[in-house]
């Protein structure tokens, strides 16, 4: 105890001195081996992972603002191809309309025509008919005065016959 008593830590003595510093040395060693690499080693792959992470994340950020602009593209071409189906459908809705009218158009003259001609073809038989009609009466009529006018006399009985010869001989 004596030992004791007389140490003083404000003024270590020599000895003292030595071997703390030689443990202290020892020690640093050992804790640089077995502690600082370690921590060191762990410092330098989490700092790697997150390096790596940061990569990937601004990696997956391209291939985001990449989708998004082919989505915008995808999306302006969808609505074009839209306007054109549209447009075309307009068109072919009125080609349809318009072929359909020009047909109508067409049957109708068709029909037309065929009345005209129907009208024709009934006007030139009602015709026919009145003329043979006409020339009916007209024969009728000059037989009538015929007869009337041939029953006296021999010399008109002489040219009727004459008449009716030439006639069978035509």
């Amino acid at each position: 105890m004596i030992f004791l008593a007389d140490f003083s830590v404000i003024k270590p003595d020599i000895g003292l001195i030595l071997w703390s510093t030689v443990f202290f040395l020892i020690f640093w060693g050992l804790i640089g081996k077995l502690a600082f690499r370690p921590i060191k080693d762990a410092l330098k792959n989490r700092e790697t992972d997150i390096k790596n992470a940061l990569d990937s994340a601004e990696e997956a950020r391209r291939e985001v603002a990449a989708m998004k602009s082919e989505n915008d593209e995808l999306l302006k071409k969808a609505q074009e191809e839209r306007i054109q189906v549209l447009r075309e459908a307009k068109e072919t809705a009125e080609r349809v309309v318009r072929e359909a009218k020009d047909k109508a158009k067409d049957e109708a003259n068709g029909i037309i025509a065929n009345a005209s001609r129907e009208i024709e073809s009934q006007k030139q038989a009602a015709l026919r008919d009145i003329k043979s009609q006409v020339g009916s009466m007209a024969v009728t009529i000059a037989e009538n005065i015929l007869k009337k006018e041939l029953s006296g006399d021999q010399a008109n009985a002489d040219y009727v016959q004459r008449m009716v010869d030439d006639m069978n001989l035509n």
